[in-house]
C-alpha cells in the first residue's frame, strides 16, 4: 500500500486506538500508541479501563473484524486465554420484551473473553509489527499546529512526569475514549466544538464471576436478558476464560443491583428468567461485587462540522459513546478502524477528516438508533420518540413474539443486534411475513387455549 507519512501518532491504547493503529500501520512509517496507563505484564485490570472487570462480549462483527486484522486472533484467544467461540443464535439464550428467542444454527461467530484478555492480547499482536510502538504513562497535553493553525503537526506529551515535550506526526488520531480532550484542543486552535447529543439513562450495575460447570445453563455458553416492564431490569451471563462465569445485573436511573448476596439474589429473581439466578445461588464466587455507572449516551457530531484541521481525527468511542449494556463499543471501533483504512487506501490525505467522519456517522447511526431506539421504550428515559420510533419499537415487539418459535427470525433479529446487518433489513418482505404469520399463529393458539378453558367451565352449557 502507498505510504502516506513517516509518522502517525494514536492517543490511547484502549480497543479503539489499538485498532486505529493497526489500520494505520499499513500506511505510515511508523506508528506510535500514546498511553497514559502503564500495561501490566498479565492480563488483568487497568485503571483507565474502569469497565473492564464488567462482562464484555464481542459480537459477531467485531470478532470477524478482529479476524481479518489479525488473522487467527480467534483461535489463539481460545489456544492461550482460554477464550471461548459460539455460535450467537445457537449457543446463547437471548431473552427479550420478557420473551425467549427461538435458538438454532447460524454463521454468527461470538468470542467470549474477559475485557483484559481481549485487549490484551490485541495489543500483543498489534506490537509484533515492525513500524508500532507504545509510550505508557503518557499524558497528552494539547495539540501542536502550523502558524496559520490550518493543520495539527504533532502533540504536547509528558511521559512519566517528565518535562513536557513535542512529538512531531503527519497524522495524529484521538482514539482517548468517552473522556477525550479533542474539544478544548480544537478550541485552543480557533475551531469549534461539535454539537452534541445525550441520552440520560443512568445505568448501573453489579457484576460477580463465579465457577463455572460444563453443566450449568445445560452447556449454553451465555444468557442475555434485555430490560423491559414493568422493572426494566437487565441481567447477563456469560462464560469466559479459566472455567467461569461473569454475571452482571443492573437497571435504570439509579435502579442498581445490590452488592451483598441476599439482595443481588432477590434483585436476580426479578428478571423474567430464573436462569441466572438458580446458578448464582449455587455456584462458588471467584471475586467480589463491583460496580459500574454510566450516566448517558453521548454523540459528538464531528461529521456536521464545516472547519477541521488537517491531519487530525477522532475515534471510537470519543465520537460516541453507547449504552454499555449493548456491548457495541468495541465492534463499532472495528468498523471505524475498517472505514479508515479504506479512506487512506485512496492514497489523498486532503479531505481526510471529512470523508472519514461522513463514513464513520454511518457506523454510528446504525448502532445509535438500536440501542437509544431501544432505551427509549422506557416512558421514563426522556428523548423524542417519533412516529417512525414508535412504530419500529411496536415491530420489534410483534418480532419478538413471533421469533419465539422462529430461529430464523431470531437469527435476522440477532444479525442485526450483532451489526451484521442494518436495522431496515427487518423490515424487507421476508422478513415481515414471517413477523406477520408468528403473530396470527400465536393469537390462533392463544384462541383455541381460551376456548378450552371455557368450555371446561362449562360457561356454554344450556340450561
Amino acid at each position: 500500500m502507498k505510504n502516506l507519512g513517516q509518522h502517525a501518532i494514536v492517543i490511547g491504547a484502549g480497543m479503539g486506538g489499538l485498532l486505529a493503529a493497526r489500520a494505520l500501520s499499513d500506511f505510515y512509517s511508523a506508528v506510535t500508541v500514546l498511553e497514559r496507563d502503564a500495561f501490566a505484564a498479565a492480563d488483568t485490570w487497568r485503571k483507565g479501563v474502569p469497565q473492564g472487570r464488567h462482562t464484555h462480549g464481542l459480537l459477531a462483527r467485531g470478532s470477524a473484524v478482529f479476524e481479518e486484522f489479525f488473522p487467527g486472533y480467534r483461535n489463539d484467544v481460545v489456544a492461550h486465554d482460554g477464550g471461548l467461540l459460539g455460535d450467537v443464535a445457537n449457543d446463547v439464550i437471548w431473552i427479550g420484551r420478557n420473551l425467549t428467542l427461538a435458538n438454532g444454527k447460524s454463521d454468527l461467530t461470538g468470542l467470549l473473553a474477559s475485557r483484559p484478555v481481549l485487549e490484551g492480547h490485541l495489543r500483543r499482536r498489534l506490537l509484533q509489527l515492525p513500524n508500532v510502538r507504545a509510550i505508557e504513562n503518557c499524558a497528552v497535553r494539547g495539540l501542536v499546529s502550523d502558524a496559520a493553525r490550518e493543520r495539527v503537526t504533532g502533540v504536547r506529551i509528558c511521559v512519566d512526569g517528565k518535562e513536557e515535550e513535542v512529538v512531531d506526526a503527519d497524522l495524529v488520531v484521538d482514539a482517548s475514549g468517552r473522556g477525550s480532550g479533542s474539544a478544548k484542543w480544537l478550541d485552543d486552535l480557533g475551531y469549534p466544538p461539535p454539537a452534541s447529543e445525550k441520552v440520560e439513562v443512568g445505568i448501573g450495575y453489579t457484576t460477580r464471576t463465579y465457577r463455572r460447570r460444563p453443566t450449568d445453563l445445560d452447556g449454553k455458553l451465555g444468557i442475555v436478558v434485555a430490560g423491559s416492564a414493568p422493572n426494566w431490569r437487565n441481567g447477563v451471563m456469560l462464560a469466559q476464560e479459566s472455567d467461569s462465569w461473569i454475571v452482571s445485573s443492573g437497571g435504570f436511573l439509579g435502579d442498581e443491583a445490590p452488592d451483598n448476596d441476599e439482595d443481588f439474589l432477590a434483585y436476580l429473581a426479578t428478571l423474567p428468567t430464573r436462569e441466572i439466578h438458580d446458578m448464582v445461588a449455587r455456584a462458588e464466587p471467584l471475586s467480589a461485587y463491583r460496580r459500574y455507572r454510566f450516566a448517558h449516551s453521548l454523540r459528538r457530531r464531528y461529521e456536521a462540522l464545516s472547519r477541521f484541521p488537517a491531519n487530525y481525527l477522532v475515534f471510537g468511542d470519543a465520537i460516541c459513546s453507547f449504552n454499555p449494556v449493548y456491548g457495541q463499543g468495541m465492534t463499532v471501533a472495528a468498523q471505524e478502524a475498517l472505514t479508515l483504512q479504506r479512506c487512506l487506501a485512496s492514497g489523498a490525505t486532503k479531505d481526510l477528516a471529512q470523508r472519514f467522519f461522513r463514513e464513520a456517522a454511518k457506523i454510528v447511526d446504525a448502532a445509535w438508533d438500536i440501542s437509544v431506539g431501544n432505551d427509549l421504550r422506557n416512558p421514563l428515559i426522556d428523548g423524542p420518540r417519533p412516529p417512525m420510533l414508535r412504530f419500529i419499537n411496536w415491530y420489534i415487539g410483534r418480532l419478538h413474539v413471533a421469533a419465539t418459535g422462529d430461529s430464523t427470525l431470531a437469527t435476522a433479529f440477532l444479525n442485526v443486534v450483532n451489526l451484521m446487518a442494518p436495522p431496515t433489513s427487518l423490515l424487507c418482505p421476508a422478513i415481515a411475513w414471517r413477523v406477520w404469520r408468528g403473530n396470527r399463529m400465536s393469537t390462533l393458539a392463544c384462541s383455541r387455549v381460551q376456548s378450552c378453558e371455557v368450555s371446561r367451565h362449562g360457561l356454554f352449557r344450556r340450561s
